[in-house]
């Protein structure tokens, strides 16, 4: 009888120890190429957990860098001298340029004057990263230590070029970490995107378009391509062709990559075609709430039944102008409920005996405590995905970039409500926080978006996880790369195909006209 059991249990152990080996992985030596702001919040995770299953990482960093720390327990750094960075000095005088910019009357100044300043940014970016690769190349002693490391892999943020390029010079697997690439988004470099229903980034507009709508998204589409192949390409193009072997296209190398992490999920996403070396990843860094300190513990707590609103602009936002940041104060004053902000400026003078501010907040936590009823937020991915996991309702308040678009998906499945900078009051401010507050239906809805981005198979975690590892052992994943980013855009599209059908029926025509012709004038 016990003979029996042992089999029984031999029989559901094996495979199942058999299955547990084939997921390992040899420890392996991965280079990552960072991101600095909230792209390094969210790499930084992906780092320290593959640091926990036994991965030894090193990330290449600038002298100037303002997250990445030189020091970690998680990973060694190289650093590479510069003089500039994206560092607070860089970002600061932009964001407050592209608040002013929203804040202007005109509604068409007011896009035309965000845009313009988006790219300017944009192409001064793209020219310090591009000085970092040539610090890089012209450093001989790193470039030797770069190739005797033995690298498995680079695991980069595409949204700068730096680490598509070292992964060709080094011949490596390169995975990215990915929403954004050095042109937009990331899924118009690779899968094919219709414009009549996937909108570009920085207008606001959702799967569902009117004609108008369609036609400012091609325009805008239209005017993103010639901005990048003008300005931004060019910066890449240039590195490419002095430190590369010739005929090297910077955009072929983005395209090329062997797996494209991609920071978002249906849930939240437009359904839009895919790639299979496409693997989603949204809310990868949501886990569940840990207790909050002791001070803000008391603090929530203290809230009753009224409950608890948290505020926070992101990692790159400083401060809003005084007289917004007074009036937001104002409005909070008038309501019951407790809340946490994230101010790192001076004191409203407005500010009521219900709010706190704070430094820095454990907002995952936060957003995990079930007496927070609202999050107001600037619709930053890493934030909207939080919200999402822990369904907790979002007033958003974006300022620049895809904060807007962000918000825009939230607000159409009815789980979040936007309020424009350029119209924020007290009463503005206030009106709208009752309305997400006190209506129903946008906690149900956050609630519903919560379930369905936790009811998966795998976790997004541990799908990236078990990619990068794919990719160690079988030295990259070509079988799922595409081909199509070789061929020509004529090629592309067909556009020699149709021009050929199209040569063959007219000559085909002109041949049954002459020949018509012909008998009837040797019937007259």
């Amino acid at each position: 009888m016990s003979h029996s059991i042992c089999q029984h249990l031999l029989f559901f152990a094996l495979p199942l120890t058999a299955a547990m080996l084939v997921g390992l992985c040899d420890g392996g030596k991965v280079l990552v190429v960072p991101m600095e702001g909230s792209h390094w919040v969210n790499m930084n995770f992906l780092i320290r957990v593959l640091h926990e299953r036994g991965h030894a990482v090193t990330v290449l960093r600038s002298s100037k860098s303002w997250y990445v720390k030189e020091e970690s327990t998680n990973y060694r750094s190289i650093t590479i001298s510069m003089s500039e960075g994206l560092n607070e000095d860089f970002a600061h005088p932009i964001i407050q340029r592209l608040i002013d910019a929203q804040r202007s009357n005109s509604s068409m100044l007011n896009f035309m004057g965000l845009h313009a300043e988006m790219f300017r940014a944009m192409v001064k970016a793209h020219q310090i990263m591009c000085d970092m690769v040539t610090n890089m190349f012209e450093d001989k002693a790193l470039l030797k230590t770069l190739n005797e490391s033995q690298f498995d892999l680079i695991l980069t943020d595409p949204c700068i070029g730096t680490g598509i390029i070292l992964a060709h010079y080094l011949r490596l697997p390169l995975v990215y970490n990915v929403r954004w690439i050095t042109s937009g988004e990331g899924h118009l470099a690779i899968a094919p995107s219709p414009l009549s229903y996937i909108p570009m980034t920085g207008l606001g507009f959702s799967d569902k378009m009117t004609f108008v709508e369609r036609t400012k998204n091609v325009l805008f589409y239209l005017f993103n391509e010639l901005h990048h192949w003008l300005k931004l390409k060019p910066q890449y193009q240039a590195i490419c062709d002095r430190y590369l072997h010739p005929n090297v296209d910077f955009y072929e190398l983005l395209q090329a990559a062997d797996i494209w992490l991609m920071r978002v999920d249906f849930v939240f996403e437009f359904p839009r075609p895919m790639m299979p070396n496409m693997i989603y990843i949204g809310g990868f860094q949501c886990m569940p709430p840990k207790p909050l300190p002791k001070d803000l513990q008391q603090f929530v707590e203290s809230s009753g039944d009224h409950g608890v609103i948290i505020m926070s602009l992101g990692t790159f936002v400083k401060e809003l102008p005084a007289d917004m940041t007074d009036e937001i104060a104002a409005a909070f004053a008038q309501l019951p409920q407790k809340v946490i902000w994230r101010h790192t400026s001076h004191r409203p003078p407005s500010l009521g005996n219900n709010t706190l501010l704070v430094d820095w907040m454990p907002q995952n936590d936060l957003l995990g405590h079930p007496k927070v009823k609202l999050f107001v937020a600037h619709g930053g991915t890493n934030s909207i995905q939080e919200a999402m996991y822990h369904g907790v309702p979002v007033m958003g308040l974006p300022l620049y970039s895809d904060q807007y678009d962000n918000l825009v998906r939230l607000q159409e499945r009815g789980a979040g409500k936007i309020l424009s900078i350029n119209v924020v009051d007290r009463t503005s401010f206030l009106q709208t926080l009752k309305k997400v507050l006190h209506e129903p239906s946008y906690r149900a809805n956050m609630q519903r978006l919560s379930r369905l981005h936790r009811d998966q198979p795998v976790k997004p975690l541990d799908r990236a996880l078990f990619w990068i590892e794919f990719v160690m052992r079988h030295k990259g994943a070509g079988h799922l790369r595409t081909e199509s980013f070789r061929l020509p855009w004529y090629s592309y599209y067909s556009v020699d195909v149709v021009l050929v059908v199209l040569t063959v029926l007219f000559t085909l025509v002109l041949i049954v006209v002459a020949v018509v012709r012909k008998s009837r004038g040797a019937e007259v």
